[in-house]
């Protein structure tokens, strides 16, 4: 890897020249110089060279936009769906770009026709991202209930196996109320809390008991190692501007071409549609010999989505500045692990994992507990929040992390215990956590005397 980490890290020998990772990676960022940024798992950061080919493309359109965007954009895209395609070996033809990992799930699950006998069902972990989540009980209500959802509620630290047996039992239990369990959704990496999920393994069940597999891989691309065509999920979509260094709004969705004759349509429905009545509408656009399936997601409505474009641009950039793939998973997963437990010896607490290590195998961000404790009442030596007052208290302490402390760490009340999650990064070191680890100290310790109690004066 041209790469030697010490146990400190943030200290690196390299053999090629490349930015060291750590403060020196800063110079590639747009960061203000006074704000740490600990949470890359949220909304992603992409660094000067692919922002300022995105701009290039941004300008052409300007200087001449019909013609950019008629024919040299279908071009480009093309160009950047293959370079993703690549780095996760999946055909080309598989490969299409949407916003989001949330709208990659509302395409796929609104495309997916329902049994009208109403035995239909849709099963998904308690872990789910909420807007994931949503759209199965949104999809329960306006199919009036032709499609049910089935929760998999989960307790953490949860092995995998026992996580596998709850999926199988799931699958088990709806059989036996008559029930068809049609799809299954699950994370590669889960929101909240921030942990690793078995996917590779509830893929293959999925495949044995003949369930659609669609894995919500938001914490995907960039973040661990994908092989797509080894995976064969019936569906898949990742954000690559979480940890793919891509300007925001841009994520892959991938469909093998055995189920793309169930994908009617791209979320909104566009010109690349085929209507199953024959009536052709006027299509503006040049024609295409691209698949039904590219055609749907080539142009959806005008938007600006040259941050499609420069997934090459964020390559180079990985692999010239970075050293590639794996030297930089090897170092954010080491530096989450490693940074993680910092923060819970400043906090005496622990960081979430399992007995195995399965939790946090290859994750780049990690879950730290923090020392506040559900009490109507003061306990000595505790840091103590009033039942009440959960909600307030969290969204104090998260909104006074970016005021006082020019930070910003997502904070969650989860099994009844207030924990964080903390993103590992090329631009962070081990010192970034420590400094993280106080900040926290010193957050819940003020929680802890009630200051939020006065977040209306400050507001």
């Amino acid at each position: 890897m041209g790469e030697a980490l010490n146990t400190q890290m943030g200290e690196v020998s390299l053999e090629d020249g490349r930015t060291p990772f750590g403060k020196q990676m800063l110079k590639h960022f747009r960061f203000d110089p006074n704000f740490i940024n600990l949470n890359q798992g949220s909304f992603g950061a992409f660094p000067h060279v692919v922002r300022q080919k995105q701009r290039e493309y941004q300008d052409a359109c300007e200087r001449r936009p019909d013609p950019f965007i008629r024919y040299d954009y279908p071009r480009l895209l093309d160009v950047s769906r293959a370079a993703i395609a690549k780095v996760l070996n999946a055909p080309l033809s598989t490969i299409v770009f949407v916003p989001n990992v949330t709208t990659g799930v509302n395409t796929i699950i609104r495309n997916i026709v329902w049994n009208t006998d109403g035995k239909d069902e849709i099963l998904f972990f308690s872990t789910a991202y909420g807007a994931c989540a949503n759209t199965i009980d949104y999809i329960s209500e306006v199919h009036h209930n032709l499609v049910q959802p089935r929760l998999i509620d989960l307790t953490y630290p949860v092995e995998d196996l026992d996580l596998l047996d709850s999926f199988k039992q799931a699958i088990k239990a709806s059989r036996a109320v008559g029930k068809r369990p049609r799809l299954a959704m699950f994370d590669t990496v889960s929101s909240l809390p921030g942990v690793r999920m078995p996917f590779e393994s509830l893929t293959a069940i999925c495949k044995e008991e003949g369930i659609f597999s669609l894995i919500d891989g938001a914490h995907g691309v960039g973040h661990l190692p994908l092989d797509l065509s080894a995976l064969d999920p019936d569906f898949f979509t990742s954000n690559a501007h979480k940890w793919f260094f891509v300007p925001r709004g841009c994520a892959v969705l991938y469909v093998p071409e055995r189920n793309q004759p169930l994908i009617r349509s791209s979320l909104p429905t566009s010109h690349g549609f085929v209507s199953k009545s024959g009536r052709a509408f006027r299509n503006p656009l040049p024609p295409s010999s691209k698949s039904e399936y590219v055609n749907n997601f080539e142009f959806v409505g005008t938007i600006d989505n040259t941050n499609y474009l420069v997934i090459p641009e964020a390559i180079e950039f990985r692999k010239n500045v970075c050293g590639g793939e794996e030297a930089i998973m090897e170092y954010c997963s080491k530096l989450a692990k490693e940074g993680g437990e910092a923060v819970a010896r400043i906090l005496g607490t622990n960081i979430m994992d399992n007995s195995t290590g399965t939790l946090t195998r290859g994750c780049c961000i990690v879950n730290v507990l923090l020392p506040l404790e559900i009490s109507p009442s003061k306990v000595p030596g505790q840091n103590c929040i009033d039942p009440g007052n959960g909600m307030l208290a969290t969204q104090w302490m998260e909104q006074t992390l970016t005021t006082d402390f020019k930070t910003f760490l997502p904070i969650y009340f989860f099994q009844e215990k207030w924990w964080t999650r903390l993103s590992a990064q090329i631009y962070l070191e081990l010192a970034d956590f420590e400094w993280a680890g106080a900040a926290l100290k010193a957050i819940c310790e003020r929680a802890g005397k009630g200051e939020f109690l006065n977040v209306s004066e400050k507001v």
